[in-house]
């Protein structure tokens, strides 16, 4: 008896052929991919126990962090990191293949909030006076231009959508810096490194750092200390609302190391000697 190979399901950012569509597929290959509306719905997809892992937009490297999926997955979620991966982003702006040359006069232009953001400039300059519709994804914004040919509209996507839903690419590159690349991370319910063939050589570990609660002077210097003297290389840290009053923040932080190396081992518990409440998403591998 042959044994059957198991296939996970992936919860990501859908419809296909969305950027997070595209990492999914570079991670995971085509079977088992399991289209959401929203990040929330990926997320809680994820931690209902409904599919293995899900895909979610972390970091754009011109906008910054991606705020709804760090909300939703260090506000109360109980979920790990498992894999990071990140992807160039190319944004084109597309119409309906029966409104190519009507271009000029758009109604109005679709896309996610992110991807507008990208293309800031190139809208200021070209489209001032048209109104900018967001949608849950860059790839439900051309399906929409593609479902209404009888609107003069337009969508801001990649050339993938253009392909799936029948478009016309009306110009193309319009993303304002040409080096955009989006971190998307892997979710599950366990600690654990995604094993694939190509991952990097070197891990990361996400941490979520909260400062104690007496607000004495200089504890953010003693937090960073406690990496410094350790030769720990942090990659990013960043101060988020606690949305529990003005003035209230954790921190995230990635370090570049193994979560069980003896020096991150030896951070974490001064951190907690320090009285900050620390949780570990987990280390995992990027790709």
């Amino acid at each position: 008896m042959v044994e059957k190979q198991y296939t996970p399901t992936v919860a990501y950012l859908g419809p296909e052929t969305s950027f997070t569509h595209v990492a999914a597929t570079l991670l995971f290959g085509d079977v088992g991919l399991v289209p959401q509306p929203t990040i929330p719905d990926c997320i809680e997809a994820v931690a209902e126990g409904k599919v293995a892992y899900a895909i979610v937009p972390l970091e754009n490297a011109l906008e910054g962090s991606v705020p709804m999926t760090i909300d939703y997955l260090f506000h109360g979620s109980e979920l790990f990191i498992n894999a990071e991966i990140s992807t160039p982003i190319e944004q084109h702006l597309m119409v309906n293949k029966i409104r190519k040359d009507e271009s000029g006069q758009l109604q109005s232009i679709h896309s996610h909030p992110v991807a507008l953001a990208q293309c800031h400039k190139y809208l200021q300059y070209h489209y001032r006076r048209t109104p900018l519709m967001q949608t849950t994804s860059t790839a439900a914004a051309a399906k929409y231009v593609s479902d209404n040919p009888e609107l003069n509209i337009a969508a801001i996507g990649n050339r993938l959508s253009a392909e799936k839903y029948g478009l016309h690419i009306a110009e193309e590159n319009i993303h304002d810096f040409h080096f955009n690349h989006t971190r998307f991370v892997v979710l599950s319910q366990r600690k654990g490194f995604l094993d694939i063939p190509f991952k990097s050589e070197s891990s990361k570990t996400t941490l979520m750092v909260k400062l104690p609660e007496d607000d004495r002077s200089g504890v953010l210097h003693q937090i960073l200390s406690v990496f410094a003297w350790r030769k720990l290389n942090l990659s990013k840290i960043e101060s988020r609302p606690m949305k529990t009053g003005l003035g209230n923040y954790f921190f995230i932080i990635d370090v570049l190391e193994d979560e069980e190396h003896p020096m991150l081992r030896g951070a974490l518990e001064e951190l907690t000697s320090l009285n900050c409440a620390v949780r570990s998403f987990g280390s995992y591998y990027t790709f």
